[in-house]
């Protein structure tokens, strides 16, 4: 049982966004300040450098919305009016101007000819003998794309600090965008400690169980936007931590560890990484998740790489990654959007036990529009987290009815 005592020195558990706060106040220099050229092929999820602005109008000339004819709107007084078709226009050929009194046969995203000032889409006309019979009354403007009506020339289609999603590499590529010039990808170091750590593929010997956060991190940092360097399990030694610390601060930016954090004699990352650099190691309010360290390990040269250890428990690493080191990675590459969005959805479930702590619930969306609860929310419970969609931010000290609505982050956003 504690006494007041133990309550006296038990350190005071730190806000998650506070946490996050000190992080990214500590990363003075960005790595995002080395920009690199890519073709805009390769540039799916990287985060743009510098504005893309056009440097024509999209679209660059009036065109036909789809496929019909192109005509004069005083030449068809009443539904009904034949015109003779003077011209055929498929897309990619410049018509000639239209001559009073008739119609071009135009497809769609041709080029309007000189004249026309609307396009009759053909379900709407009728082909006779005499050339085309236009069962309807035009209205000038009708079916036709306005030059520059997406884009207007020297406007900025994309701006600086964005992450590029496949919809904004069309956009760049719809103005003649070959290359982008977006942020270095930071370079990231990640190991494990642990001598009851064993591979899939080798004997579970008693006692050992598999590395499975090895897997999910490496996967995480790569989904966002790092070179991992994965420097693989270093054994339970203070000697073999300080040489994979050193070795990993020599050629990347950021070291990710799991694990190994506490204080016990096996555990040896907080004194290696005393030795070698500086080191906060923080209670976090969060659940799952709580132990978070950030420092920095200094190279040879007397620069430094940031330094994050991450709690040991699947869950746990996953959770705090997510809000901690995501944002993080976003920073270094020039991101200017680093916290996640989040939806307001009903809960379909009920949580009665509020916790001090900020939770984060394993969830997912229902065909009822609501969201549903994992039924296990322990930390080592890795299942919960394919079997949900997202979390549920859930405050401190709130409990949860059914019917409620509460704050969803869906894991597309999160791991997108």
């Amino acid at each position: 049982m504690s006494n007041a005592s133990d309550t006296a020195f038990r350190p005071a558990l730190l806000a998650l966004d506070e946490a996050v706060a000190r992080m990214l106040a500590g990363i003075v220099m960005p790595v995002s300040n080395h920009a690199e050229e890519v073709s805009t092929f390769d540039a799916l999820h990287r985060v743009l450098a510098a504005d893309v602005r056009s440097l024509l109008d999209v679209p660059p000339a009036d065109n036909s919305e789809m496929d019909g004819y192109a005509l004069r709107t005083d030449d068809v007084a009443a539904a009904g009016a034949v015109l003779p078709v003077s011209q055929r226009i498929p897309a990619g050929v410049v018509g000639e101007s239209l001559a009073p009194g008739t119609a071009a046969r135009i497809f769609t995203g041709a080029q309007i000819p000189l004249g026309a000032d609307a396009v009759v889409m053909q379900e709407l006309c009728s082909v006779v003998a005499e050339g085309v019979r236009i069962d309807t009354v035009p209205q000038p403007g009708q079916s036709i794309r306005r030059r520059g009506e997406d884009v207007r020339r020297e406007s900025t289609v994309l701006a600086a600090g964005m992450r590029l999603s496949p919809q904004a590499l069309g956009m760049a590529a719809s103005v003649g965008a070959a290359m982008l010039r977006v942020g270095r990808r930071p370079r990231v170091a990640l190991f494990s400690t642990g001598d009851e750590l064993a591979m899939p593929g080798e004997t579970l010997k008693p006692g050992a169980i598999y590395n499975s956060n090895r897997f999910t991190l490496r996967g995480l940092i790569e989904s966002q936007g790092g070179m991992c360097e994965d420097l693989g399990i270093v054994p339970d030694r203070l000697d073999a931590t300080r040489e994979a610390l050193r070795r990993a601060a020599e050629g990347n930016d950021l070291i990710v560890t799991c694990g190994g954090m506490s204080v016990g004699e096996e555990d040896h990352m907080k004194p290696a990484v005393e030795k070698e650099g500086r080191l906060d190691l923080w209670q976090i309010a969060i659940k799952p998740g709580k132990p978070l360290a950030f420092g920095e390990v200094f190279r040879s040269d007397g620069s430094l790489a940031w330094f994050i250890g991450l709690p040991g428990n699947p869950v746990s690493s996953f959770v705090t990654f997510l809000f901690a080191v995501r944002p993080v990675l976003l920073k270094l590459q020039g991101a200017t959007e680093l916290a996640p969005k989040s939806i307001a959805m009903r809960a379909d479930f009920a949580w009665p036990r509020a916790d001090r702590r900020r939770e984060f619930l394993r969830v997912r969306r229902n065909e009822a529009g609501g969201l549903d609860l994992f039924a296990n929310q322990g930390s080592a419970v890795l299942t919960s987290t394919i079997w949900a969609d997202g979390l549920v931010d859930n405050p401190g000290g709130a409990t949860i009815a059914p019917g409620d609505v509460v704050r969803y982050l869906p894991f597309a956003e999160l791991l997108g």
